[in-house]
């Protein structure tokens, strides 16, 4: 991976571009060929708290682009990524995205933003035409509301309600068998938190229908201090909380509800766990905390699966991320959905998406399928476990089975009105 500077300009005027935001990466033999580049713009956070969603997105794409590169590109055009930092402001996401295309010139948008940005570059594909791919928003209804659909908008990230169904089933035996029927949850205050708690509270019930929820709580996104939250679940004294937290909000949270011994006096089920940029990075990290997968080597237990995650620590000195693995998909789909096309162009590379199937190393069977009736991936690897402190970290994974996952996602779209 190099940075390229175009012909006529300074080192000084470079350096001032990429300090304002826009960074263009590149092979040095593809900056020779513009007339045969394709520009791919991506929107994603990389400054502040959660900067790590930027960086491992970015990492991820650029290891899948120097592959499809290598390869010959998008039907012979070589792929050229023009990455900026939205600062984790859906404005800003908006307003860069926009800017991607009517300026910087790209055909295709990766948007790489947490769901509190999703939706507004959603917007912008929606007014602009052009094939955007989200790949970090897990909010159900950016796919599953028939409002939000548009031909030329996919999602390669999984959906909260996929994870709702295998974690709520989860947990119901776990508080069967303990009889956890005293709950609270603690979620981010915004669309994520709010719907995928839902979610997961939801298929809890449908499971163990003698749970009750005692006390909630909704932590504004970026909240520095948890003290408040952690001193109204324990004086809730609930059995079990649930947290869909993530990132910097969760190792955050972890580490401020160590001093008040807050895990061991429930059972935690918190669903972004099972990654490393959380399982590295907090400083006492809890034994026994359920959680389901994000991104770890082991699951699935694969060769290809972890040949790629050591594949990119080699490249990048640390492991991949949830982010990570979702962001290569949309690379590895926009490849095989170019071939397919026979074309770089976004409209006929979009008609060759809806449906496709390609062999994944995240894959429950070892594929993963772009669903054509509503544009979003599914056929990932999805599963819960019980985390250790240390490698493997979630050394046994249940898996959740897709057909058990389809049919209630089904019956949850009918209950929504999105069918």
């Amino acid at each position: 991976m190099t940075r390229t500077r175009k012909p006529g300009v300074s080192r000084r005027a470079t350096l001032a571009m990429m300090g304002a935001g826009a960074v263009t990466f590149a092979t040095p033999w593809v900056a020779r060929a513009q007339a045969k580049t394709i520009k791919v713009g991506m929107p994603t956070i990389l400054s502040g708290r959660v900067a790590q969603l930027g960086t491992s997105s970015r990492n991820a794409v650029m290891l899948e682009v120097e592959k499809v590169n290598a390869a010959g590109g998008l039907a012979g055009r070589q792929i050229e990524m023009v990455i900026r930092d939205s600062k984790g402001q859906p404005q800003e996401a908006a307003r860069v995205a926009r800017e991607l295309v009517n300026t910087d010139g790209c055909e295709i948008l990766i948007d790489a933003e947490a769901s509190s940005g999703a939706f507004a570059v959603h917007e912008v594909a929606r007014d602009l035409g052009v094939l955007c791919i989200h790949t970090n928003s897990e909010t159900s209804s950016l796919t599953a509301d028939p409002k939000q659909h548009i031909p030329n908008a996919f999602r390669t990230a999984r959906q909260g309600v996929h994870d709702s169904i295998v974690g709520g089933s989860y947990a119901a035996a776990i508080a069967k068998a303990k009889g956890l029927k005293k709950w609270a949850t603690c979620s981010p205050d915004y669309a994520y938190g709010r719907d995928t708690t839902g979610e997961y509270v939801t298929y809890l019930k449908r499971f163990a229908p003698d749970v009750e929820i005692i006390s909630e709580s909704w932590p504004k996104l970026f909240q520095p201090d948890y003290t408040e939250v952690v001193t109204k679940i324990l004086q809730a004294k609930p059995q079990a909380l649930y947290s869909c937290l993530w990132g910097g909000d969760l190792t955050s949270y972890i580490d401020q509800a160590n001093i008040y011994a807050l895990f061991s006096q429930m059972e935690v089920f918190a669903v972004n766990m099972a990654d490393y940029t959380a399982l590295t990075v907090v400083k006492n990290l809890p034994k026994g905390i359920h959680s389901g997968n994000r991104y770890i080597k082991t699951y699935p237990a694969t060769p290809e699966n972890a040949a790629w995650g050591d594949a990119y620590k080699a490249k990048y000195n640390e492991y991949p991320t949830n982010w990570s693995w979702e962001n290569a998909t949309a690379i590895m789909l926009l490849a095989e959905a170019s071939k397919k096309a026979n074309s770089a162009d976004g409209k006929k590379i979009a008609e060759a998406l809806r449906g496709l199937k390609i062999k994944s190393p995240f894959g429950a069977d070892g594929t993963v399928t772009m669903r054509a009736e509503d544009q979003t991936l599914v056929g990932y690897a999805i599963g819960w476990g019980t985390t250790i402190p240390q490698e493997p970290y979630v050394p046994q994974v249940q898996a959740g089975d897709w057909k058990t996952i389809f049919e209630l996602e089904a019956e949850w779209k009918k209950s929504k009105g999105y069918t």
